[in-house]
């Protein structure tokens, strides 16, 4: 996700990186840079040139040309621009750009879920809906797009996937009458939150305007989302920008957003349509879906990582009281096969192993996809999965039989069972190590417990 805007930010930076005194001609030679950058990330042109004049304006005056340290400064003007321009305000670390302003739980709010076909609306209608759940909130998903061929089917399934109902009406013409029935339906079994996925087109026309337009005045939604998809760059801001002229929007919703290398359509939202970007879909699976948070966003954009976001991801999957015990096994050396093969299930519930190492500063860019063996976390999981949990829990017993069964339960080698051992019986002992050092290493402990390369 935008490794390709990180690295051209990176290497406009060299311009004024290590100077004790930066001159115009370094600020003049970055921002050239960055503004090439921002082009190839497909920014609206008129952001480009707001960016730049305002950084240009800023980096030229004294404050920075004085500074102790000019290239920091330089770095921290860009950082909060970039904060400014994804809708956040600078020095509020972490926050969302703009929640969703829903009514209280005795009173149902309404969502409008609005997009073109194929931007990803009835997936983030569930996505959303699931997120609202674990927020304590009791959702109900209205079927409205009747439209598309099998829309209403896909939004049924989403529905069982999340256990969230669905209310549809088999044959039905008129999407207003499906949200007075959804309507009835959330009074009678007190949903307060009632989600409406609407029809879409390939392209915006008057006849799905004006459907949109009906829908809208019989519902008088809370919140009008535009759900656009992020691989279409600036072309995402314009569609919003229509979208807000002729229905309104309250926010947009960026689908594929751990697919957009360029990061034109985060970049360019704000300041073409004047609305938040309030959620972003980052993966297929029905929790890949997060707030938008401008400062964290321009952290990775400038490869500062996103710890923040990391940590909430290691919290959502390991127990804070199994991670103190896990800590003791470490320190004590009585970590075992049994504990590893958790944590290989825990790394894996957190996503993909690129994304996680994104978030750590400096890491950025400087991981491939290809690089990461992925077959060999495949190996080391099936093997500890062919040993029984006596074995597991105790390695020293897994002589040459059981190591041929082992092999063969796992569809590996009696080599690569006793590799695994060895790699562990190391991996054990510089955790002792670490934690003893008070786990100053934080980097190599996750290798470590990952399994990776050199332990």
């Amino acid at each position: 996700m935008l490794e390709k805007l990180t690295q051209k930010f990176t290497d406009a930076f060299r311009y004024i990186a290590g100077k004790s005194q930066i001159t115009e001609k370094n600020i003049d030679d970055a921002v050239e840079a960055i503004k090439m950058a921002l082009l190839e990330a497909d920014v609206n042109l008129r952001v480009v040139r707001r960016f730049v004049n305002s950084t240009i304006e800023e980096a030229k005056g004294e404050k920075v040309l004085r500074s102790v340290d000019p290239g920091q400064q330089f770095i921290k003007i860009v950082h909060d621009k970039l904060v400014s321009f994804l809708g956040g305000s600078p020095g509020i670390a972490g926050g969302a750009s703009e929640g969703l302003k829903l009514k209280g739980p005795d009173t149902i709010s309404v969502i409008l879920m609005l997009g073109l076909q194929g931007s990803g609306k009835t997936t983030s209608s569930a996505k959303l809906a699931l997120r609202l759940k674990k927020e304590g909130r009791k959702p109900l998903l209205a079927a409205c797009d009747l439209i598309r061929p099998a829309a209403i089917e896909q939004l049924s399934v989403l529905g069982a996937q999340i256990d969230v109902p669905v209310y549809k009406e088999e044959g039905a013409k008129d999407p207003v009458t499906v949200y007075k029935g959804a309507l009835a339906l959330a009074k009678k079994n007190l949903y307060d939150t009632l989600i409406i996925d609407t029809t879409g087109r390939l392209q915006i026309d008057e006849t799905m305007m004006a459907e949109l337009i009906r829908l809208k005045d019989a519902a008088k939604p809370d919140e009008l989302l535009l759900v656009a998809d992020s691989m279409t760059g600036q072309a995402a801001a314009d569609i919003a920008k229509t979208f807000d002229e002729k229905i309104g929007l309250s926010g947009v919703v960026l689908t594929k957003f751990d697919s957009d290398t360029r990061g034109g359509a985060a970049l360019s939202l704000k300041t073409v349509t004047g609305k938040a970007l309030k959620f972003v879909g980052t993966g297929e699976k029905p929790e890949d879906f997060e707030p938008f948070y401008p400062e964290r966003i321009a952290g990775r954009i400038l490869g500062m990582g996103d710890v923040v976001s990391l940590v909430e991801k290691a919290q959502e999957v390991i127990d804070q009281k199994e991670a103190m015990e896990l800590q003791k096994k470490m320190a004590k050396e009585t970590f075992t096969l049994d504990d590893w093969l958790n944590q290989l299930r825990s790394v894996k519930k957190m996503g993909s192993l690129q994304k996680m190492l994104e978030m750590i500063p400096g890491m950025a860019g400087q991981i491939n996809e290809d690089d990461i063996n992925k077959e060999d976390f495949k190996h080391q999981e099936a093997i500890l999965s062919s040993m029984t949990l006596k074995e597991r829990n105790n390695h020293l017993i897994i002589g040459p039989s059981r190591r041929s069964r082992i092999a063969k339960g796992s569809g590996t080698s009696v080599a690569e069972v006793g590799r695994l051992i060895k790699k562990f019986e190391k991996m054990r002992t510089m955790m002792k190590k670490v934690t003893k050092m008070g786990a100053k290493n934080p980097a190599a402990l996750q290798q470590m417990m990952s399994g990776g390369r050199g332990f």
